[in-house]
């Protein structure tokens, strides 16, 4: 796959994803190379790999970030990375043409845009979904039976955690931001206590 064959897009802070910009590219390019190899389903694990390896490595995320490495250097150490997780000739490309670009820093943002371009095409929904304590299964089932209820019927759920919020959660579907955190409920009161003095 060359240069011409990847794109890619960004991501919000709450891991919304533009529809349009380099990641975007990047990952539209990706999802027209995979389709027509009949390989969406391992490119879209390899990518999920690929962002779980961001997500949990410091040592990755400071090699991405990094204006100080070396092109060639950053781009080898992480092919080899990838190697080393079985990573497949599209994502290894994508990769490769990303480090040429000196688009490193980005390619968390071409994951996310990666899955969000698949989720769309497949008409799942995503909603991310924030808590101070990690969900527990019986929490995710309910969870996902309310977003069923109101409408979201095939809906993937990202979860992430938040000590800061304090209790409750915060659900981000699309544009839509569902907030019932302690820690929002705490500063509606003392926006409130203001008001009233």
């Amino acid at each position: 796959m060359g240069s011409e064959g990847v794109a890619q897009h960004g991501a919000s802070e709450f891991g919304t994803v533009p529809t349009s910009g380099m990641a975007a590219r990047y990952a539209a390019a990706l999802y027209a190379e995979a389709s027509e190899q009949n390989a969406l389903d391992e490119v879209a694990a390899q990518m999920r790999a690929l962002g779980e390896l961001i997500a949990q490595s410091e040592d990755v995320r400071r090699l991405l970030a990094s204006p100080l490495v070396d092109v060639n250097e950053s781009s080898r150490a992480i092919l080899a990375v990838l190697d080393n997780g079985g990573v497949g000739r599209l994502v290894r490309n994508l990769v490769g043409v990303v480090a040429a670009n000196r688009r490193l820093a980005a390619l968390p943002r071409v994951v996310d845009a990666f899955a969000a371009l698949i989720a769309e095409k497949r008409g799942v929904v995503t909603a991310r979904v924030a808590s101070a304590h990690p969900l527990t299964e019986v929490q995710e089932q309910q969870l996902r039976a309310r977003l069923i209820e109101a409408g979201y019927g095939n809906v993937e759920i990202i979860r992430e955690v938040d000590p800061s919020l304090l209790g409750g959660l915060v659900v981000k579907i699309g544009a839509r931001l569902y907030d019932t955190s302690l820690k929002s409920r705490l500063q509606r009161l003392q926006n409130a206590m203001k008001g009233a003095a």
